[in-house]
């Protein structure tokens, strides 16, 4: 197996977008799960308030996430707290939606190459990780039908938050991003994971055998960036994204016991890696951590939503969403029954060898 080439680094965001943001050197945000980072993963690894206080002081806040939101419009508190979760990835040249996009979609800017909503229950014993395909053709407020990235582009975070609410009828209780270099390190801090790989691929100057493979931080970020060469496409991406995640989880949670130098190192780097929104204080990290003290790796569910099928909307390729069996996926995340649901519905289930 070969370590892939790092990529060119640069800025996180195109001039003139959410300037007012903060910026970190070579900062670059990629697909990854920042409710995991940031609340499940160090939860596992048994880390005390005062830590979590230490961590949340180094990571950055997003101004104004949900700025100019009607409330009364927003869909109700179901108890549990619900993070919109975006990965983005700068580095590309191309429109945010396509070589066809709107010309108001910014050229590499604010690309939400991944969505998820990962929601902990209200008692905190349980969580879950609902990933949306970016190509998912929805009703975007004020814009029409368009891929859900889209909204990023156009509108922020605001509009994103707006979409994916009336979407799932879920209210977002915060959001947050994680930084492309932040996720090599974070997985190199703890040693490497370990992930089965269904049958034999190359991607980004990586190979990776059929079975498990020990990934380290770069090798990571080529497995869950491969899009070419997997039968499902965009879809056995966000199959493998999820596996990463949960790998990243087991291997926290077994280092706590083991090797209390290495979860350190993990959780020092999250600091470096994530962002999130500024209604999330050190003080609601705390009760977060306090909440879901509890909580263990398998006691998160992962399921993508429901698709209908794969179509084209003038020149572009996009999925369309299963409504039926969207609503029953979106009621078992207001009533934290997400693993009930994944048990009922295995396709959609995170499987144990994604392709």
């Amino acid at each position: 197996m070969r370590n892939a080439v790092p990529p060119t680094r640069g800025d996180d965001l195109v001039p003139g977008m959410r300037g007012e943001r903060p910026r970190r050197r070579g900062r670059r945000v990629f697909v990854t799960l920042l409710a995991v980072v940031l609340v499940l993963l160090l939860l596992v690894a048994g880390v005390i308030a005062y830590f979590v206080s230490s961590i949340g002081n180094d990571i950055n806040r997003i101004p104004d996430a949900f700025r100019g939101l009607d409330t009364s419009a927003r869909p109700a508190d179901s108890g549990g707290t619900t993070f919109l979760l975006v990965g983005t990835d700068s580095r590309s040249t191309e429109p945010t939606t396509g070589a066809d996009a709107d010309p108001e979609a910014r050229a590499g800017s604010q690309r939400s190459d991944v969505i998820m909503l990962g929601t902990l229950a209200a008692d905190g014993s349980t969580a879950s990780v609902v990933s949306i395909p970016r190509d998912s053709w929805v009703d975007i407020p004020g814009r029409g039908m368009n891929k859900i990235n889209a909204a990023y582009a156009y509108g922020g975070e605001p509009l994103l938050i707006e979409t994916v609410e009336q979407l799932t009828g879920v209210r977002v209780d915060h959001f947050g991003v994680i930084d492309f270099a932040g996720f090599t390190s974070l997985v190199d801090s703890v040693g490497g994971i370990d992930v089965n790989v269904a049958r034999p691929t190359s991607n980004a100057g990586v190979d990776f055998v059929e079975g498990e493979n020990h990934l380290d931080g770069e090798q990571a970020l080529a497995y869950v960036r491969q899009r070419y060469d997997l039968p499902g496409g965009d879809i056995d991406r966000v199959a493998r994204q999820q596996n990463a995640i949960k790998a990243l989880l087991q291997t926290v949670q077994q280092k706590a016991t083991t090797d209390p130098a290495a979860v350190y190192a993990f959780a020092t780097s999250v600091g470096d890696a994530v962002s999130v929104d500024d209604s999330l204080s050190n003080t609601g990290l705390i009760q977060l951590a306090f909440e879901a003290r509890g909580l263990r790796s398998s006691d998160v569910a992962y399921v993508t939503a429901p698709v209908a099928g794969l179509g084209r909307e003038g020149a572009q390729s996009v999925v369309y969403l299963d409504q039926a069996r969207g609503q029953e996926l979106w009621n078992a995340v207001r009533d934290g029954s997400v693993a009930r649901f994944a048990e009922q519905n295995p396709q959609l289930a995170l499987s144990a060898t994604p392709s």
